[in-house]
């Protein structure tokens, strides 16, 4: 029975999700999760420069799985040819794959899966399965969109985030670095959540974001850094749509890390696992160390990207 009556809860927001029409899920890696029982993967190639959640859970799913190399461009080193089980999966690395790369692979290779963590705003492309995940572009405790053009014929329990919030309400009305350990629980407990649907928490703060709004502020930032930037950057880079960050190449990237953070620049190495296990002469090991994945989202104003940089110039 509804209870009637007693204090209020949080509002429903205004309902206008930018994926609204894609499947909704609570995790990016049980997104993949979904498509590997959807599609009955058998075999799934992964590249070397990755998150280990993706293999843990190709574990614990008990899919075999092959890694591959990337080149300097992000691009996929690879030419075995697929069979009906066995399917590719390609990072779209800050945004850096366009869609005519992506469609091209999926010419050749016909079995792909695109992940698409890094690049929120870059639509999927029809019969290409493509992976979400909305914590890397919003302050969310969780949430993944997939399209694809089959469902799992499963019962699934809608998730429940009430118990996530800590970290994303205190920094919104404190200090990050005194939720830091909140977040770090937070994002340790996702890596065991089962397959669900996205929770109403979170589909209702994802309801009522600026989209328009976000993205301005990310591509503004974004070609700022860009334009002070490139000449002093390794890679070659392609401006894309609403970026993740911006991927700036300095050599002794660790060290430059951990000089930022007495200047409060909190700049992550998104895959510290790859350090671990990919030779120091290996690209990965290389872009691992050394990229410094630079903050250009909604956050953050020109005059905070103007200090970010001349701080980053002055550790270098």
């Amino acid at each position: 029975m509804k209870e009637i009556g007693g204090y209020f809860g949080l509002e429903n927001l205004i309902s206008n999700e930018y994926y609204k029409d894609l499947i909704a899920l609570n995790t990016g890696r049980n997104a993949l999760l979904y498509l590997l029982k959807a599609k009955n993967i058998e075999k799934l190639y992964i590249p070397y420069f990755l998150c280990d959640s993706i293999s843990n859970i190709l574990e614990k799913s008990k899919i075999k799985y092959v890694y591959y190399s990337i080149d300097y461009d992000f691009y996929p080193i690879f030419n075995k040819k697929l069979r009906e089980d066995e399917y590719l999966f390609i990072v779209n690395y800050y945004g850096q794959l366009t869609d005519e790369k992506i469609i091209s692979l999926k010419n050749k290779y016909k079995n792909i899966i695109v992940d698409n963590t890094q690049a929120f705003f870059q639509r999927p492309i029809k019969e290409i399965d493509t992976i979400y995940s909305c914590r890397k572009f919003f302050g969310v405790p969780d949430g993944a969109y997939i399209s694809t053009d089959i469902t799992i014929d499963e019962d699934l329990d809608i998730d429940i985030s009430k118990d996530r919030m800590k970290h994303i309400l205190g920094r919104f009305e404190g200090i990050a670095s005194d939720y830091y350990t909140d977040f770090k629980k937070n994002d340790f407990s996702l890596k065991t959540e089962e397959l669900k649907y996205m929770s109403k928490l979170t589909h209702n703060i994802l309801g009522a974001i600026n989209y328009e709004e976000v993205i301005k502020l990310r591509n503004d930032n974004f070609i700022y850094l860009h334009e002070k930037l490139k000449n002093k950057n390794k890679l070659k880079l392609i401006v894309p749509n609403a970026p993740f960050a911006y991927p700036f190449y300095m050599e002794n990237g660790i060290t430059i890390r951990k000089k930022l953070v007495d200047q409060k620049i909190y700049i992550p190495i998104l895959w510290p696992n790859v350090l671990e296990y990919c030779p120091k002469d290996s690209i990965e090991y290389d872009y691992a160390s050394n990229i410094l994945p630079l903050p250009c989202d909604q956050r953050y104003s020109l005059k905070d990207i103007k200090y970010m940089i001349a701080e980053v110039i002055a550790v270098g």
